[in-house]
């Protein structure tokens, strides 16, 4: 008598570089509403992610979320000659390792892939096997920011340049339902109208910590406030001058939008063709593309997405 196979859900995390904190947010959705993920495929940040996840060792993220600041993230870019990039990439490596002990992507307790891009054919290629390390470091190879990665005889790129949000690669791994996160979606042509709300939820934020600390109706929490948002305020007037005093984007501005446009352009056809059964958008557009010191910003949009996104899944809808 012939046995059914499982049915699989695969889980297919995108690329969106500092946007992909959002990932954990999601990530402990799923995982508080008790849904079994059969297979992981990750592109670019959405890799790094995914490959953390597939080894069980991604709660120790959250920690790392609560304290990075600035300081913390330049030490992670180690600066090369200008080649092929800037930054190496060798310390994002020794961070990833530090997460995930397997030393192979056969060895992670779930399935795993991470996509990269052939430097020379434009190709989209899956990793499937081989030093998990080196297939996250080629799948977060940014184009003129990190140096392309060898793998065999190929050098490869970011897998956001080819497939951002990688469905297909789910499927291909045998996932009956794909849950999909995209963190691009709304991030062309809204760089500049998110300061204020960025500032309303910082305060609010420090707002809940003072409250902790001196109580409900404490006057040190609004007195601490009123005089932070002051100073902040003067700073961004600075700031804002300075750049209108300049006229054009700096090179890092045009790079990252160009990849913001490229990747969210890529995005939006490949889930046309390839559409997920389930597709989580948080929404990211405030958070910069270097922002990595957004983190907790990024988790909490991932959450809120994904715990309204999985109230539709349900037995029935998995048929």
């Amino acid at each position: 008598m012939k046995t059914e196979r499982p049915f699989k859900i695969g889980l297919a995390l995108g690329s969106g570089s500092a946007r992909g904190w959002a990932h954990l947010g999601v990530i402990q959705a799923i995982e508080e509403s008790g849904i079994p993920i059969a297979c992981v495929v990750g592109s670019s940040i959405g890799a790094l992610a995914g490959a953390i996840y597939a080894s069980g060792n991604h709660h120790r993220l959250f920690e790392f979320a609560s304290d990075i600041d600035w300081r913390s993230l330049a030490s992670f870019f180690d600066p090369v000659f200008p080649r092929s990039g800037l930054v190496d990439g060798k310390k994002v490596a020794a961070f990833v390792r530090s997460h995930v002990h397997q030393a192979n992507i056969e060895d992670l307790p779930i399935p795993f892939c991470a996509v990269a891009t052939d430097l020379s054919t434009g190709e989209e290629v899956h990793l499937r096997e081989g030093d998990v390390i080196e297939a996250v470091r080629a799948s977060i190879s940014l184009p003129g920011i990190f140096t392309p990665v060898r793998v065999g005889d190929r050098f490869l790129l970011d897998g956001g340049m080819s497939n951002p949000v990688p469905v297909s690669v789910a499927r291909a791994m045998g996932a009956d339902y794909v849950i999909a996160v995209d963190i691009n979606h709304d991030i062309v042509g809204k760089k500049r109208h998110t300061q204020s709300a960025r500032r309303e939820r910082r305060t609010e934020r420090r707002r809940k910590r003072l409250t902790k600390i001196f109580g409900e109706e404490s006057r040190v929490v609004e007195a601490f406030n009123a005089r932070w948002e002051r100073e902040e305020n003067r700073f961004w007037s600075r700031f804002r001058a300075k750049r209108e005093e300049r006229g054009v984007p700096n090179i890092f501005d045009v790079l990252t939008t160009s990849i913001n446009i490229l990747e969210s352009r890529i995005t939006s056809t490949r889930l046309q063709s390839d559409p997920a059964d389930l597709l989580i958008q948080p929404e990211l557009g405030h958070i910069r593309f270097l922002e990595f010191s957004s983190a907790q910003e990024g988790i909490e949009a991932g959450y809120e997405a994904a715990k309204a996104a999985l109230k539709s899944l349900s037995s029935p809808s998995l048929g």
